[in-house]
């Protein structure tokens, strides 16, 4: 049983924060309909590592939907939309604030059409403001957030991640708020649009910067790897040359891994009592873990955490990755199997429910696979699909 099957979802973004939401929903059983133009397709297709031309991100990002090639900026594409809106649940869109309108697509409009409908709207800026209309992607939120800011070495640059962190943050973010609009909807009977901005979600992943900066006039620095929170916490080298990262974000954890590397008088200190404490002598803290652990493998260096109980990981690459036995036991990864490439491994769903699993029933489609199929649940006869198809507006 898939908990979320009695949902129909239109996909109707691109790239990567609103059609993150929408795999999401389709992990867990949503019908989601994807629509892409029907020459250009969707941009991820093209994004990240191909085999033979087809997108592997792709593939990942549009499992479990079915794919529409329609050219909403044509009028017979526009009636396509909305008609598939009025037997819709949920609408995803991540165009510039004002394009629905001007395509006579109004949330308004189709709420009359369809007073059940969420209308998910996702920009980088939000549908109002001074910035709403101009292109946003998440590498302005991770920029305007302060997460850049905070990020890299003390001496260094700002550093932007090397994937889309605020496009994942927010496509987490979307999902949660359409169920929240679906729950809302069996007790009102309404739908209901949702306004996200990519720049803002991220914001609440740092922390209570504002409430820092409004009552004290703090402003976050790079510190690296370390934390302002607490210490030790820190990337270190082991003697074989592998890195290892240890956290000390509860104070028993703290205790164990000091009194591990032969510096119990320091638990005593009364600055040792609180994270805060820690941190103002990191650098003596964490000159006597690194020193520690270099003088060990690290093979050595884990298992003398996991005897004391303390928090220790190895820093893995993707093949690392691919190796480890909890991910094997989770089956955090599948294989799936797929019509263009035979088959592809990918991220399996990303929790485990007892009652209502989810699954990958199949990878991203070629452009336009379903389409036909789509509008003639919509009532268009084959004639008319064929006329379609020919004027350009489907494909």
């Amino acid at each position: 049983m898939t908990s979320l099957a009695d949902l129909r979802v239109i996909d109707a973004a691109t790239l990567f924060a609103g059609p993150s939401a929408a795999m999401m929903l389709g992990d867990f059983g949503a019908d989601v309909v994807k629509i892409e133009h029907p020459r250009r397709g969707d941009p991820s297709r093209g994004h990240g590592a191909s085999v033979d031309g087809v997108g592997l991100w792709w593939k990942t990002l549009s499992r479990n939907k079915r794919n529409a090639a329609v050219d909403l900026s044509r009028a017979e594409g526009q009636e396509i939309l909305r008609r598939l809106a009025e037997r819709s649940d949920v609408l995803i869109e991540n165009f510039r604030p004002g394009t629905l309108e001007r395509w006579n697509l109004a949330p308004d409009d189709l709420l009359r059409a369809n007073p059940r409908l969420v209308v998910a709207r996702m920009t980088g800026f939000g549908q109002s403001g001074p910035m709403a209309s101009r292109p946003g992607f998440g590498t302005l939120a991770e920029a305007m957030s302060g997460f850049a800011a905070m990020t890299g070495q003390p001496d260094g640059p700002p550093t932007l991640p090397p994937l889309a962190l605020a496009d994942g943050i927010a496509g987490l973010a979307m999902s949660y708020a359409i169920m929240v609009a679906l729950h809302a909807r069996e007790r009102t009977g309404r739908g209901q649009v949702i306004d996200l901005a990519i720049i803002e979600p991220i914001l609440g992943l740092l922390g209570p910067q504002m409430s820092a900066y409004k009552a004290l006039g703090t402003v976050p620095e790079r510190t690296g790897n370390r934390s302002t929170s607490n210490a030790p916490r820190n990337t270190y080298r082991t003697r074989d040359g592998r890195w290892l990262a240890i956290s000390t974000s509860a104070q028993p954890i703290a205790e164990r891994v000091m009194t591990l590397v032969g510096r119990a008088d320091l638990v005593e200190q009364p600055w040792f009592a609180s994270g805060h404490g820690r941190v103002q002598h990191v650098d003596e803290l964490d000159e006597a873990v690194a020193s520690w652990i270099a003088e060990r493998d690290a093979d050595e260096v884990i298992a003398r955490f996991e005897e004391v109980q303390a928090a220790v990981a190895p820093i893995y690459d993707i093949s690392d990755v691919a190796r480890d036995p909890q991910y094997g036991a989770l089956n955090t990864f599948v294989e799936v199997p797929d019509e263009e490439l035979g088959s592809v491994t990918m991220q399996n769903v990303l929790f485990r429910m007892s009652d209502t699993p989810g699954e990958i029933r199949w990878p991203g489609r070629p452009l336009g696979r379903d389409t036909d199929e789509v509008l003639a649940e919509l009532d268009y006869p084959d004639e008319r699909i064929t006329a379609l198809r020919e004027a350009g507006v489907i494909a």
